[in-house]
């Protein structure tokens, strides 16, 4: 089925993205934040996200992990962990390869947590034999921070062999898992992640509103005191949600929360997990062969791309406008995202949602017909 039915476009971005009728049907009722049944649903979600965290994991241990809930932006969960999780004698590497990496590392800046910043360039992958050389020269980091699908560019950055070189460093691991988590399986538990990131309008398919954390108790636990906000204290969110059956110390996105469990609802009735990872990587390579014929070159080389979102080059015509593109494109009832690479002239598209191989067919096609006009 196509998304577009009751939309005037499609959404071909890395999130917010386009959604299916019963998740936005799912919130034409109101909820109250104290009712036990609303909170019953809280619980519910966070042991679902536990159920995507460890599936098909032979080494996951459900006792040992927890899920929280987080009010804001993604973002605003990356900062609770960043916030959450460093004391004073804590020191932070941030891995960066795009601007959401260097996000963390200004998270960590405005918080005043100490912080070392390894970036090999927004096309690159994590150069190991440097991770290992820094983790070996400053003995005294503690965790390390990565991106798990930078979307700048669309890189799908090797979580596993960065768990490899931390946990043989003796490092925690935090793993923001924006663009990826529910969309591409992820092992928390072989992987050893100790915080896992993400938001409710990624992969999942929900709606924005809020994110969410899913963490060792252990590490969880050895965040108390440490926040160095009060409404992103990690911490203090879980313990709330712990001790009051699903909780939330102020007030919850509860629409929001209601479209994530229908969203969580359709995942499951999807396959799972490998299955929406299937129609995402079917999406993508369909686009990128696509674009390819109509002349447009992607920014990175297939080997580094996630099923996500993918950055095209911008092409060098007299005639081509990136902004009559969009507008065109949208006017044929499908949005785009302009680049976010510093050193190329490049637009992106996404290839999740609620977004089928019929889609990415008439995208093409909608191409074909817009791809050189003048300004």
């Amino acid at each position: 089925m196509m998304a577009m039915i009751d939309n005037p476009y499609l959404l071909l971005t890395p999130g917010p993205l386009s959604t299916s009728a019963g998740v936005r049907n799912a919130m034409q009722r109101d909820w109250c934040t104290w009712d036990k049944d609303y909170n019953e649903l809280v619980q519910s979600i966070r042991e679902r996200l536990l159920d995507l965290a460890g599936f098909e994991s032979a080494q996951f241990k459900r006792e040992q992990y927890s899920a929280v809930l987080m009010q804001g932006s993604g973002t605003a969960s990356v900062e609770s962990v960043i916030g959450s999780a460093h004391g004073p004698d804590d020191h932070l590497l941030v891995l960066v390869n795009g601007a959401y990496g260097k996000r963390i590392a200004q998270i960590a800046e405005c918080l005043g947590i100490r912080h070392t910043v390894l970036d090999f360039g927004e096309q690159s992958p994590v150069n190991l034999t440097e991770l290992d050389a820094i983790l070996q020269s400053k003995s005294d980091i503690t965790s390390v921070a990565i991106v798990h699908c930078e979307t700048t560019t669309g890189m799908l950055n090797d979580i596993a062999a960065v768990s490899e070189c931390t946990r043989a460093a003796g490092k925690r691991l935090i793993v923001d898992a924006m663009s990826s988590f529910g969309g591409i399986p992820i092992d928390i538990a072989a992987l050893e992640i100790d915080f896992l990131i993400s938001s409710a309008n990624k992969c999942i398919q929900g709606v924005p509103g809020f994110g969410f954390v899913v963490a060792k108790r252990t590490a969880l636990e050895a965040c108390k005191g440490q926040a160095k906000s009060l409404s992103l204290d990690l911490y203090d969110q879980w313990h709330c949600m712990e001790e009051n059956n699903g909780k939330w110390r102020f007030t919850s996105p509860t629409h929001v929360v209601r479209a994530f469990d229908q969203a969580l609802t359709e995942l499951e009735l999807e396959g799972g997990i490998r299955t929406r990872f299937q129609r995402y990587q079917e999406n993508q390579k369909l686009l990128v062969s696509g674009m390819i014929e109509l002349g447009f070159a992607p920014l990175l080389p297939s080997t580094l791309h996630s099923p996500f979102i993918t950055t095209f080059m911008n092409p060098e015509h007299a005639e081509y406008s990136f902004n009559v593109f969009y507008e065109r494109l949208k006017h044929r009832g499908f949005v785009i995202y302009p680049g976010k690479v510093s050193q190329a002239d490049c637009f992106r598209i996404g290839s999740i949602g609620e977004v089928y191989k019929q889609d990415i067919e008439a995208l093409l096609d909608a191409i074909s017909k817009e791809r050189y006009w003048i300004a």
